[in-house]
């Protein structure tokens, strides 16, 4: 797919043999996920690409990672789009793909 089809906060989900991956743009850097959620496995690329919290004193709430965490559409459990980490369960995390980017095309190795 073409880099510049990608810009940053777009989002393409594209068919690799028998599974779908989702590509991100992170703020400038390209991440590829399987779409599948590890918690009920099911499709989670279309959910909601946002930030997060983070631990903060008592009634304040300081918001961070815009972007960057993505959220399953069906129980909404986040993700660490650039690690994979979940931010709920740990032991829980997206499968990633290297991906590179030549000549204005990106690759995704599956």
């Amino acid at each position: 797919m073409p880099a510049a089809e990608l810009v940053p906060g777009d989002r393409r989900v594209v068919r690799a043999g028998t599974f779908d991956v989702g590509v991100f743009n992170v703020n400038g850097r390209v991440v590829a996920v399987q779409d599948l959620c590890p918690h009920e496995r099911v499709p989670i690329c279309g959910g909601r690409v946002d930030g997060t919290t983070l631990p903060s004193s008592y009634g304040r709430f300081e918001w961070a990672r815009d972007g960057e965490i993505l959220a399953c559409p069906w129980h909404g459990w986040e993700f660490d789009l650039i690690s994979g980490v979940c931010l709920v369960h740990d032991g829980k995390r997206l499968r990633h793909f290297p991906v590179r980017v030549d000549d204005g095309v990106i690759y995704v190795q599956v």
